[in-house]
């Protein structure tokens, strides 16, 4: 971290003393929340401003997440992205300021447990829905790197006092040059259940912006279904993993009652946010959208959206079993069905099962 902040002395956001940290944060009196990399704090700058003050497990972190932020961060300038104000690291002790969200962050809103459900109107979840796009295409063509998030999920979106959506935590974040398409990684970087497929399967360490897409089809499925994608609790057996259940429901051509009372302008905002949603978790990442095409798609008519092929639930060999009935199985014993069941096991990651919602790099 010492050898980062000496190489890189011209970044743009501040530099704070823990003292000023803590007199930000009135001495960490009011928690926003926490997470695996540390607790973030409700903080008010000089300037009256509000922030949120993340201070960082460094025994977990290890300084990576605090270098991953910052080098990330300063080369990002876009209405959709979370602005990073400052940083401190003093000792043992690493923080982040960054422009306070006042709406919080999504999923508090899409799984709401209110007596009237989520809050969001389904304008709202479309706008947002829009906004998170955009603030992707940047990371994959707005800078002078292609910029891999790899955590894209409602967590780590925040919505500001106009429910403006920010994408948020560039922990788990490469960086890799525009003109490189696919890219190496050598660690299982995100969060199960959004996690792309050729993170952790046969194809591992062969990566690109595809990787993106999928987690934010996983996120549009949530977002359309105010429920999470994989609920063991759900009323129906067949309900357990909505993605699965709903593709049925549409291949049926069966009403979706996602919402009682729905108008016909929302049962289209539904519909779309739903196929958008198949079409972005597509197994093999070729046959995903760009977040481009994401955006024009949502932008368009929803008669011109169709149903993808039925989706598959273990990767192919190659393009060409992408043909294969969805009940064949590959021989290759690498390529064990992926989510036929809220588990989402992955016995091959050295015996470890994390839970479904864990993040792990």
């Amino acid at each position: 971290m010492e050898e980062f902040l000496q190489t890189n002395n011209g970044l743009v956001p501040i530099t704070y003393s823990y003292k000023e940290i803590k007199a930000m944060t009135n001495n960490f009196k009011e928690k926003l929340g926490e997470g695996g990399y540390g607790s973030v704090y409700k903080g008010r700058l000089r300037s009256v401003h509000l922030a949120a003050v993340k201070m960082l497990n460094k025994s977990k972190s290890n300084g990576q997440e605090f270098i991953n932020e910052v080098a990330t961060i300063e080369r990002i300038h876009h209405v959709n992205v979370v602005r990073l104000v400052g940083f401190c690291v003093i000792a043992s002790k690493c923080a982040l300021v960054y422009d306070y969200m006042s709406n919080g962050s999504l999923d508090k809103l899409i799984f709401s447990d209110g007596p009237d459900g989520s809050p969001l109107s389904w304008k709202q979840a479309c706008e947002i829905a829009k906004g998170v796009a955009r603030g992707i295409d940047y990371l994959h063509q707005g800078c002078n790197m292609q910029i891999l998030h790899f955590d894209i999920k409602p967590h780590n979106i925040l919505l500001d006092e106009n429910f403006v959506p920010k994408v948020s935590d560039f922990g788990l974040a490469k960086l890799y040059p525009m003109q490189k398409s696919v890219s190496t990684l050598t660690t299982v970087r995100g969060t199960l259940g959004y996690m792309a497929p050729e993170l952790f399967y046969k194809r591992v360490g062969r990566v690109s912006h595809k990787a993106n897409v999928y987690s934010y089809g996983m996120l549009l499925m949530e977002m359309a279904g105010r429920r999470r994608n994989a609920n063991e609790h759900a009323e129906h057996s067949s309900q357990i993993y909505f993605p699965s259940w709903i593709y049925d429901r549409f291949d049926q051509g069966e009403d979706i009652e996602i919402r009682d009372n729905a108008t016909e302008d929302e049962k289209i905002v539904i519909r779309k946010l739903i196929l958008l949603a198949l079409w972005c978790t597509q197994m093999t990442r070729d046959d995903r959208p760009s977040m481009r095409e994401v955006l024009e798609m949502l932008e368009g008519d929803l008669r011109s959206l169709k149903l993808p092929p039925k989706q598959l639930f273990y990767p192919p060999d190659s393009p060409i079993s992408m043909q294969r009935s969805s009940h064949t199985s590959p021989s290759d014993e690498s390529t064990e069905p992926l989510c036929s069941s809220v588990a989402l096991e992955i016995e091959q990651m050295d015996d470890y099962t994390p839970t479904f919602t864990e993040s792990f790099v």
